[in-house]
């Protein structure tokens, strides 16, 4: 059976928290906000967007595409790429041997492109869909399942927030929700995901066992 994987990218690849605490903290500065963003701040979205980040943190209204469009720049312009999430190179690797990768994020296509070129992981992606394209999540998760090429390609999204898991349910895709990333695994549980992974290697482990049977 073919399987796709599709990647959530921040919190998941990349582990983001600390420059998208500090751009958020920068830009609401800059729209003379006064906050200090912490993760409690992401812990309590229900869209990992940063539309969304932005109302929590109390952007006003007529603000948010300032918001927004101010964190892709800082994401987009930063001199290095965000760290990736350890033990995550070895991982997709490994499982691009097994399975067709693809990152859905909300993040801006130059900040993920910049990352995966960093770590050398671009030729590991099949596709890649961004802020930039149009759709919620949801949608491109039917997209990428409309291009499979067969009815019987097992599709998991791999993300870090209660959004990943109720977009992949719309979509009729399984979820796996990563226990490192922005929301805590107590949150995501209670989504009911597919599988709950603690660690990048579990990611692996799961696969290979799967493609063997």
């Amino acid at each position: 059976m073919d399987r796709i994987l599709i990647f959530d990218f921040d919190g998941v690849l990349a582990n983001s928290l600390a420059s998208m605490l500090l751009y958020a903290q920068q830009t609401c500065r800059e729209l003379g906000v006064d906050c200090t963003p912490t993760k409690d701040d992401l812990e309590a979205l229900e869209k990992m967007e940063f539309s969304e980040l932005g109302l929590q943190l109390g952007v006003p209204a007529e603000q948010i595409d300032q918001f927004v469009i101010r964190n892709f720049e800082l994401f987009s312009r930063s001199e290095k790429p965000v760290p990736i999430v350890p033990g995550m190179e070895a991982v997709v690797s490994g499982l691009a041997n097994i399975s067709t990768l693809v990152i859905i994020t909300g993040n801006s296509c130059g900040a993920v492109e910049k990352f995966l070129d960093e770590y050398q992981l671009r030729s590991k992606f099949q596709t890649i869909l961004c802020a930039e394209h149009e759709g919620t999540r949801m949608e491109k998760i039917l997209k990428v399942k409309q291009n499979a090429n067969s009815g019987n390609t097992a599709i998991y999204m791999i993300g870090d927030a209660v959004s990943d898991i109720r977009a992949a349910r719309e979509a009729e895709v399984k979820s796996i929700a990563v226990g490192w990333g922005h929301q805590s695994k107590q949150k995501l549980a209670q989504e009911s995901p597919y599988l709950i992974v603690d660690r990048p290697e579990d990611l692996l482990e799961y696969f290979v066992n799967e493609a063997s049977k």
